[in-house]
């Protein structure tokens, strides 16, 4: 087991998970406080004009946050997949009544056949996939995707760069995710980049990035 899914099955992953515990209208306003757009927004920018009966599966979904928004906007297929047992459990609680259906299971092993999924997107999990299996993540990823992946990610535009993590090291660094798609799978094209600077540190700067094959 690498160090990464023993910390994230563990009460590190359920603290995580109590510090995200976020209604859709919360995470707007989290985002709007800090780039200067909701998440809502962004997610019109990239994805409007998907149909909206596509398969959609977010890896690494925690609560169903970012699903929860998805479906607001009228995305019917909506599908996690989340390593802390906590977070499924807070999932299915919070979100039974919605078309959010959330499994157990790993990025580095996607329990999914190939092309399953219309869109697979990460937000915010990359960044704690170890840079010796992150080649492994990517190509699960792109081997589950019919057509579109879909980032928001921490970014860093020249090579990997380490970030502590609420005190911890080897759980989170930033790099340029979209490069790594292309260049380990060239069968994706870049449709859309975006880098959101932060509000309050401009030299701090997340990439959302819509690929399609």
């Amino acid at each position: 087991m690498n160090s990464q899914k023993k910390e994230w099955e563990s009460l590190f992953g359920r603290e995580y998970t109590q510090r995200n515990m976020f209604t859709p209208s919360e995470l707007d306003k989290l985002y709007l406080d800090r780039y200067g757009v909701t998440r809502t927004g962004m997610n019109h920018e990239f994805l409007d004009l998907l149909d909206r009966d596509i398969m959609i599966l977010e890896v690494g979904s925690n609560i169903g946050n970012q699903l929860h928004l998805l479906h607001n906007m009228g995305f019917k297929n909506l599908y996690g997949l989340e390593i802390n047992s906590y977070a499924i459990q807070k999932s299915n609680k919070l979100n039974i009544e919605l078309p959010i259906y959330v499994i157990k299971g790993e990025a580095l092993n996607l329990p999914f056949k190939d092309s399953f999924f219309d869109l697979i997107y990460t937000s915010g999990v990359l960044i704690h996939i170890n840079p010796k299996n992150i080649r492994k993540v990517i190509d699960e990823i792109s081997r589950c995707s019919k057509r579109y992946i879909w980032g928001f990610e921490y970014y860093h535009d020249e090579g990997y760069k380490e970030i502590k993590y609420h005190g911890q090291n080897n759980m989170l660094w930033k790099t340029d995710f979209k490069k790594l798609f292309l260049e380990n799978h060239p069968e994706f094209k870049l449709l859309k980049e975006k880098h959101y600077h932060y509000l309050e540190n401009n030299h701090l700067t997340d990439q959302m990035f819509l690929l399609e094959k």
